[in-house]
């Protein structure tokens, strides 16, 4: 699933004015309890055979439902699992997703964006895994083959709600041929935000050539938060929430803002990209035709953007020309947790309706799906990172780039905040990001976007300063 569009930012407080008629989750009269012998359940996910997400609609209804089914059958259970389909836009489906859960109907188990999670937690529409389908989840053997990093994207105020899907990480790309012309290692890891600069510095000199790509300004919308300035706002030490306040004019994100006036002001990447509406996928192409140096991104870009074959930006020599490094923090040990290295990272997670009728068997049937034969099956033979440790070493064995962001990237990597203000704030750092790049000085970069967040937030009481 993609972020929350910006307009879905108040969809949950607007349902209290919704009136509604209450439905049952199972739908079936036989006697609940970890001992039934028929039980009914249902799967709902933004996903449609023949429409969007299809493979994961045809996942379920192919693979999982009837091998679930006869699993039951095996321990003298009758089980009756349906799926519920939708294929529609992602503020439509967390809509619907809330006036369910609201209406304490909906299905069993529910696909949602990660990013919703804390949003319905406080809505008071979701509960504790472990609360709603009791002890045996936290001893589920699929916790061992998630990293807690992986974890967080399912958690909120450290209690588990929903089990990871997939998951990303974002690097620094690089283009090994450019690097050579400018006098640098074609097996460059960059340990600080200035050897970057230098980096950069050194590929100024090259004809026609950008040194370095960072998403900046609001056209390239969560790109610039998730790539851009969530991970060097990591690299500094800081987040956008933490300890129960969003971060205003904090150290860290005055240094994220001057790293951006740095690249921009100091002529090592190309202000005038950030403003296109078509920016990003500019800057993919600019990439792929040598004419960009360093670029961040997600693993989205290796395999979706200048992929040999599939790319929308093709690179015939991918393999041999783009090379890949750890975000570095700002110096070593200055980064979230007195991390070297960080990134962020987004995706998916499948949860519990905490008003199902079969919460034990409802767990059992969210813990089938993410067992590592299941989550295989869902991969249909692709190369996506999974959040199994287990399943990507051995569907990744054949991809460098991604095994690289599955072993060293997804164990220091940090998520958005799951809250109903996120979105907001997003946009109000990817206009200090816009001033920062256009010229701006940092103060005033930095006070504006306080200003603007502490309106979105509450006021001055739920801002870091």
């Amino acid at each position: 699933m993609s972020a929350i569009p910006r307009r879905a930012t108040g969809v949950l407080a607007a349902l209290t004015a919704v009136a509604l008629t209450a439905t049952a989750c199972g739908g079936s009269d036989e006697p609940a309890g970890k001992d039934a012998k028929n039980i009914t359940l249902t799967v709902s996910a933004n996903a449609i055979v023949g429409g969007k997400n299809a493979t994961s609609a045809e996942w379920i209804e192919k693979w999982v439902i009837p091998r679930f089914v006869e699993a039951q059958k095996a321990k003298g259970v009758t089980a009756k699992v349906t799926f519920v389909p939708n294929g529609v836009d992602d503020e439509q489906y967390k809509t619907k997703l809330a006036l369910d859960l609201r209406s304490k109907g909906g299905a069993d188990v529910v696909a949602v964006d990660g990013i919703w999670v804390g949003e319905f937690v406080q809505a008071g529409y979701l509960k504790p895994l472990s609360e709603v389908a009791g002890a045996e989840v936290d001893s589920w053997e699929g916790w061992s083959q998630i990293p807690e990093t992986v974890q967080g994207l399912g958690s909120f105020e450290e209690k588990r709600y929903g089990i990871p899907l997939g998951t990303d990480g974002r690097v620094l790309y690089y283009n090994k041929k450019l690097f050579a012309q400018a006098g640098l290692p074609a097996d460059w890891q960059p340990r600080s935000w200035q050897e970057i600069l230098d980096a950069g510095t050194k590929l100024k000199a090259l004809p026609g050539v950008t040194p370095i790509q960072l998403n900046a300004g609001t056209a390239m919308g969560e790109a610039t938060s998730m790539q851009g300035a969530l991970p060097m706002l990591a690299g500094a030490g800081g987040e956008i929430f933490a300890d129960g306040k969003w971060a205003g004019a904090s150290q860290p994100v005055r240094d994220t803002l001057d790293l951006y006036a740095k690249i921009y002001g100091g002529g090592l990447g190309d202000p005038k990209l950030q403003q296109e509406a078509k920016g990003r996928d500019k800057s993919f192409q600019e990439f792929a035709a040598g004419k960009i140096g360093i670029l961040a991104e997600g693993d989205y870009f290796w395999r979706g953007v200048v992929h040999p074959k599939d790319g929308i930006a093709k690179m015939a020599d991918r393999d041999t020309t783009v090379g890949y490094a750890l975000i570095p923090a700002k110096q070593p040990g200055a980064g979230i947790r007195g991390q070297d290295f960080v990134s962020m990272s987004g995706g998916s997670v499948r949860v519990l309706n905490p008003n199902s009728k079969y919460p034990s068997q409802a767990f059992e049937l969210l813990a089938f799906m993410h067992s590592a034969e299941a989550v295989k099956a869902e991969l249909a033979g692709a190369a996506r990172i999974t959040a199994r440790t287990d399943v990507n070493k051995e569907v990744l064995a054949g991809d460098p780039m991604l095994n690289f962001v599955a072993e060293k990237v997804l164990p220091i990597t940090a998520y958005r905040p799951p809250l109903a203000a996120y979105p907001q704030v997003s946009v109000a750092l990817q206009e200090a990001t816009a001033d920062a790049a256009a010229g701006k000085s940092v103060e005033a970069a930095t006070s504006a976007y306080r200003k603007k967040v502490e309106g979105f937030v509450g006021g001055p009481g739920n801002v870091t300063s």
